[in-house]
């Protein structure tokens, strides 16, 4: 694992680390505000079996353009490996998750960086992710992710 991997996953540990101290461990927040920081790092690092362990069988993605993905689309593009990533965090203190019931909508700012079919990248941008509580445990069943975000610099 590279030096910035490495330094990306000690920053959300610590960042965790900080949420579950304030939360009982059967809290729903806390497990799917887990769930959600463990599915970005399987993303990451393109690791298919978890993100077909993580994710809900009807699974799909709306992207701020429009496009679509499906559960089986994300999970042959990590494991075809079509995109290589530098980053792709949350941004530390951007996490809110809400809890109703069986349904828990989990919204951070990420960061995303790298290359996609020999086209580099670097962005950031605002998701909802949507989990529902099934008898297998939380399960990510809908995303939203927001247009890029302007430059901070610009």
């Amino acid at each position: 694992m590279n030096t910035h991997a490495v330094s990306g996953l000690l920053i959300v540990a610590i960042g965790f680390a900080a949420f579950a101290t304030a939360a009982p461990s059967d809290d729903p927040r806390r497990l799917v505000a887990k769930l959600d920081i463990e599915y970005q790092a399987a993303v990451k690092i393109n690791d298919a079996k978890s993100m077909e362990r993580i994710l809900h069988k009807d699974m799909i993605l709306v992207l701020g353009n429009g496009t679509t993905n499906t559960r089986d689309e994300l999970i042959k593009e990590a494991g075809d490996k079509s995109i290589q990533y530098e980053q792709q965090d949350e941004d530390p203190g951007t996490q809110t998750v809400r809890v109703w019931g069986d349904t828990a909508v989990v919204t951070a700012r990420l960061w995303v960086k790298g290359v996609r079919n020999g086209h580099a990248f670097d962005r950031r941008l605002w998701f909802s992710d949507t989990y529902v509580r099934t008898r297998d445990g939380w399960r990510y069943a809908f995303g939203q992710a927001s247009l890029h975000l302007p430059d901070a610099d610009g």
